[in-house]
């Protein structure tokens, strides 16, 4: 059986099950009582990881809380559709199925054959987190002009190959392969 961690001990990024359900604990605050026999309070910012919602709830400090079933698996994007992703479980090598909703927008960093880390709940598929950089082809962009740089670095909307737009410095051209944060959606230099 999985442990149990009291409400004052949940820290920053770390992960809890309340009924059922896992959570990424995002934030913390302790509010102490000025009276005596006032009880300790614990608000704590947090994530379901099943619905991404985000939201504030206080517990009793003593409140306990299961370790969740938790697991990261390697796996490889293969192909998407209208139900959503399928990716390649590189150690079991099944078949791994998110739908749109856990996805978000991650379709839009995704090439096939992109690495990727697959969360998962009591073994079911639940969220995907992308790599820190992704390498994508411009598609799309305006050519940049001379001079357009002599008041320092001018951006201007650039499309991948995956159909996402971002924000390129003046001197990328169509063709050039560059690094994008998925995160962030920001460029982070040419390939």
């Amino acid at each position: 059986m999985a442990g149990l961690i009291e409400a004052i001990d949940v820290k920053r990024k770390m992960y809890f099950e309340l009924e059922g359900v896992p959570y990424h604990c995002l934030d913390k605050e302790i509010s102490t009582p000025t009276a005596r026999g006032g009880q300790t309070l614990v608000r704590l910012k947090m994530r379901n990881l099943l619905t991404r919602a985000v939201f504030d709830k206080t517990f009793k400090a003593d409140e306990k809380f299961k370790e969740p079933d938790l697991e990261d698996v390697e796996a490889t994007f293969l192909y998407s559709d209208n139900d959503g992703a399928y990716f390649l479980d590189q150690t079991s090598f099944e078949t791994l199925q998110l739908n749109n909703e856990m996805l978000g927008d991650a379709l839009d960093w995704l090439l096939e054959g992109t690495a990727v880390q697959i969360e998962k709940f009591e073994g079911n598929p639940i969220g995907i987190q992308l790599p820190i950089h992704v390498e994508l082809v411009v598609k799309e962009t305006e050519p940049g002009f001379k001079g357009d740089t002599a008041t320092g670095v001018t951006y201007k909307p650039a499309t991948l190959e995956t159909g996402a737009v971002v924000q390129v410095p003046a001197f990328v051209k169509e063709g050039d392969k560059i690094k994008v944060a998925p995160e962030t959606k920001e460029f982070a230099g040419r390939v």
